[in-house]
C-alpha cells in the first residue's frame, strides 16, 4: 500500500505531542482536519494506532511499533528530497508578506548572477502557516514573523523589527486620528488568523498588551490579505505591520500607528539539520545581510555566528 508522507508527519506529531490539540497547533492545521487524517491513516493501515481519551492520545502497541520506525522513514524521505534539490541545484525560500521579504528578490537576482547553476524559488504562503512552509518541509529557509508555534525547532536569526499599527475602516471614528492608543481598540471586533496558529494569532490580536479587562472580540477569521482587507472594510479592525500601508491598500481602509504595542520582529529561519550546507549557507547569509542592513549575526538563535560573518 502507498501512504502519503503528510500522513506520516501528522502521525509523528500526534505521537510526540500526546494530543491532537498540541499536534494541530504544531502543524498549523485544525483539530478536526487532523483527526480526519489520523483516522485515514488508521484505515489505510487497517490498525488502531491510538487510544483516545480525555487525557490525550496514547499509542497502542501497534502505534508504538509504527512510531519507532516513522522518524527514520521521514528523515530518509527528507534527505532524498534534499539530495534531489542539490542535484537539481534548487533552493526554496518561503515568505509570508512583501513587507517582511523586502529586498530579497534583489538578493536572489544577485545570487543567480554569481551562482548561475542554481535556481532559487521564492514561495509565498498564507497566514494559516506562519512558518512559511518550514513546518511541513516545503522550503529550505523562510523569512518569518515572530513568534510562531514550533519556532524552537528551527535556527532563527532575527533581522529587524517593524512597528505595528492598526487597519481601520475609512469611516471609523479613530481613522481621523494620526495615532491611536491600543486601549482604545479594546472593544473593537478584530480580524484574526486561525486558532491553529497559536502564539502568532495572539501576537496579531495584541494578546500580550491586553490588561485582561478587555477580552478579544473576534469579528472575522482569515488567512489571506484580500480577505483580511475585506473584513476591515466590512467593519472590523486588524493589527498590521507598518509596511501594510505600502503593500496592502484599498480606498475604504486606512492604516494608523498605534501607541502601546510592541513591534513585529522579522527573522530568517531554517531547519537545524540544514546547517552547514554551503550553498544554502551562502544564500542565507546574503539575505540576512540585506534585510538586517549588515547588522551582526549575533541575534541568531541556536547557531553560533561563523567567523567573519556579520
Amino acid at each position: 500500500m502507498d501512504v502519503d508522507t503528510r500522513l506520516l508527519r501528522y502521525f509523528a506529531a500526534v505521537a510526540e505531542e500526546g494530543s491532537l490539540t498540541g499536534a494541530a497547533r504544531r502543524l498549523f492545521v485544525s483539530q478536526p482536519a487532523l483527526t480526519k487524517q489520523i483516522r485515514r491513516l488508521e484505515d489505510d493501515l487497517e490498525v488502531r494506532l491510538f487510544v483516545r481519551s480525555r487525557s490525550g492520545m496514547a499509542l497502542t502497541e501497534a502505534g508504538r511499533e509504527f512510531a519507532s520506525r516513522v522518524p527514520a522513514l521521514l528523515e530518509g524521505w527528507d534527505e532524498a528530497v534534499r539530495a534531489t534539490g542539490r542535484a537539481a541545484r534548487v533552493l526554496r525560500l518561503g515568505f509570508l508578506d512583501a513587507g517582511a521579504v523586502g529586498a530579497v528578490p534583489e538578493v536572489i537576482a544577485e545570487f543567480r548572477r554569481t551562482r548561475p547553476e542554481w535556481r532559487v524559488e521564492l514561495r509565498q504562503f498564507d497566514w494559516s502557516d506562519p512558518s512559511a512552509g518550514l513546518a511541513r518541509g516545503e522550503v529550505d529557509a523562510a523569512v518569518v514573523r515572530l513568534p510562531f508555534p514550533g519556532q524552537e525547532s528551527f535556527t532563527i536569526r532575527e533581522l529587524f523589527a517593524e512597528e505595528r499599527g492598526v487597519l481601520l475602516p475609512v469611516r471609523h471614528p479613530l481613522a481621523a486620528r494620526p495615532t491611536v492608543d491600543f486601549h482604545e481598540l479594546g472593544d473593537e471586533p478584530f480580524v484574526a488568523a486561525g486558532s491553529e496558529t497559536g502564539a502568532w494569532r495572539g501576537h496579531w490580536l495584541g494578546a500580550e498588551e491586553r490588561d485582561g479587562e478587555h477580552p478579544v472580540r473576534i469579528g472575522a477569521v482569515t488567512s489571506r490579505p484580500d480577505e483580511w482587507l475585506g473584513a476591515v472594510a466590512g467593519g472590523c479592525v486588524a493589527l498590521a505591520p507598518a509596511s501594510a500601508a505600502r503593500f496592502h491598500t484599498r480606498p475604504d481602509v486606512v492604516y494608523r500607528p498605534v501607541r502601546g504595542l510592541s513591534p513585529s520582529r522579522v527573522g530568517l529561519a531554517r531547519p537545524r539539520r540544514r546547517n552547514g550546507e554551503a550553498v544554502l549557507d551562502e544564500l542565507v547569509r546574503a539575505v540576512s545581510r540585506r534585510l538586517s542592513g549588515g547588522a551582526s549575526a549575533r541575534a541568531e538563535v541556536g547557531v553560533e555566528p561563523r567567523a567573519g560573518e556579520g
